[in-house]
């Protein structure tokens, strides 16, 4: 296991050096945090092949370090505030929530006993920021040196708003408060920040959506349970630019709630040109890594990050990195498995532009594109293959086919993509035009706010059509069918008990080895 973790790591790693440069928070050992990465990447800028050579580092990587191991007791589990997406020089953070006295003291005395006395986290007083210890009197010592070392590491990562998805103000079990969280503190340690309170239902719910066969749509969550005591809050300056009625939040189904959170979450990242962003549930392994692997995925998609990463890289990298390396105990329980799934087929819920960044981004001359093998008779008549580019990737210079997840009875939905710069091709922004026989049409462009005009094949030989493609669309449909192939052959759709400490590695060893990394080095 230990073997297949290394191997799993080194390569998450290549991904993120195809657009970054990166620091690495050392966590050998699992010193900092058991169940995050050994080598934890900090992505410090964007980096194209021409200075990959040069590499001037932004930070001082030792005071980062010493900012984690002063601000890990801070939250549950020792998760602390880590970040995981850079996204116009911003970073998308991820962490569990704070910790309550319970664990907090527990887990001190622990590490005391055990250090043989040694243990020094917390030995300089004068790293106890000086207004939580004037507003804190009444609180432990403790919690203010542990709670202002963790408000040091957010706001060296520049992170100001705080996004909290519990459902509950604090986490209670056997009538004690055995976790905390920001929008309670009651020294209101963390008013420098924006917090949000956006509840979400954790992995037990997702039970329900298995047992309905996998259909989010009309799925609500029971707000009236006893324990759900967080109300939705959210500041009117997000609120009243998303065309939004927030306060019907208790009645959305899963669907909607996923798709209105998520838009906040990007409004977010998008409306403040210098401070990042924190998600964070409890524990910090379903519902974070959810949101976390959406905004990375919706990004990729507008070609915002990871710009070079083809759909099965960026797969491999979000199961691996968000979900796996993040957490290596949530495959070891059955619930986490279907918030996981559920995670990845909600793409198709995502593809349209009212979740891009940019309604009409240019595609750049250096897009990375695929080719999906599709049935003979899916494929589009006199298709020809494209010879204008000097990619290394001989397989890459070819027009290639997808199918709209739209359903129209009697036709059969037939999309398809071709290269920009290609004979086939005209590029219209993020749009492609191209027609049934591989000829262009002299369209005018689509306007923005028409809604998305799908054209189709009919059945009869006759039939012409021509079809406009958002990128967006293509990219993330992609992403989505490669992941239920793979995880239809190795954790499957049917088993009512799956078994998913070993799905992950079975998942990744099916993209590894069927999907398409390129690569000579072996993965697992």
């Amino acid at each position: 296991m230990y073997f297949q973790v290394e191997r799993i790591e080194e390569h998450c790693l290549e991904l993120f050096d195809r657009d970054y440069k990166y620091s690495i928070i050392h966590n050998t050992n699992g010193e900092v945090c058991g169940h995050y990465p050994r080598k934890i990447v900090f992505l410090e800028y964007e980096s194209s092949d021409s200075n990959k050579e040069s590499f001037e580092s932004t930070v001082q990587i030792s005071k980062l370090q010493d900012l984690v191991n002063r601000s890990k007791m801070a939250r549950c589990r020792g998760r602390f505030v880590c970040p995981v997406i850079l996204y116009n020089g911003k970073h998308v953070c991820r962490s569990s929530t704070l910790a309550g006295w319970g664990e907090l003291y527990g887990r001190t005395g622990y590490n005391y006993i055990f250090s043989g006395g040694s243990d020094d986290t917390f030995g300089d007083a004068e790293e106890v920021l000086e207004d939580d210890c004037a507003v804190g009197n009444n609180d432990s010592q403790l919690f203010d040196k542990v709670r202002g070392s963790d408000i040091k590491l957010l706001k060296y990562l520049s992170v100001r708003y705080i996004c909290d998805l519990m459902v509950e103000k604090k986490k209670v079990k056997f009538g004690l408060n055995v976790t905390s969280s920001e929008k309670v503190d009651k020294a209101h340690r963390y008013a420098d920040f924006t917090l949000l309170s956006v509840p979400y239902p954790g992995c037990e719910f997702f039970r329900e959506y298995k047992d309905r066969d996998y259909t989010a749509e009309g799925l609500v969550f029971n707000w009236n349970q006893d324990y759900v005591d967080a109300p939705l809050t959210i500041p009117d300056f997000f609120t009243r630019n998303l065309n939004i009625n927030w306060s019907e939040y208790r009645s959305w189904d899963l669907v909607q709630q996923t798709q209105n959170y998520l838009k906040l979450l990007l409004h977010i990242i998008n409306s403040d040109d210098e401070n990042g962003l924190l998600v964070h549930c409890i524990s910090g392994w379903d519902r974070t890594p959810l949101f976390v692997s959406l905004l990375r995925l919706s990004l990729w998609a507008d070609r915002a990050v990871h710009a070079s990463l083809e759909p099965s890289e960026i797969l491999y990298l979000t199961i691996a990195y968000d979900w796996f390396l993040f957490g290596l105990v949530l495959f070891l329980f059955h619930l986490n498995i279907y918030i996981f799934f559920f995670c990845f087929n909600f793409l198709k819920h995502i593809v349209c532009d009212t979740f891009s960044n940019h309604l009409c981004m240019p595609l750049s001359s250096h897009s990375v594109h695929w080719k999906r093998q599709i049935p003979s008779e899916e494929r589009m008549p006199n298709v020809k293959s494209s010879s204008s580019s000097s990619s290394n990737h001989s397989d890459q210079n070819v027009t290639w086919t997808g199918s709209t997840p739209l359903a129209v009875p009697g036709r059969r939905p037939i999309v398809e993509y071709a290269r920009p710069g290609s004979s086939m091709s005209t590029d219209y922004g993020s749009w492609q035009i191209v027609s049934g026989c591989g000829s262009i049409h002299d369209l005018p462009p689509v306007p923005s706010e028409s809604p998305l005009p799908f054209s189709f094949q009919d059945e009869g030989p006759s039939g012409r059509m021509c079809t406009f493609v958002p990128d967006r669309q293509v990219r993330l449909e992609a992403v989505r069918e490669l992941f239920l192939a793979a995880y239809s052959s190795t954790v499957g759709l049917k088993s009512s008990s799956p078994s998913p400490s070993g799905a992950i590695s079975g998942l990744l060893e099916q993209f590894a080895r069927g999907v398409g990394l390129r690569g000579t080095n072996a993965i697992i």
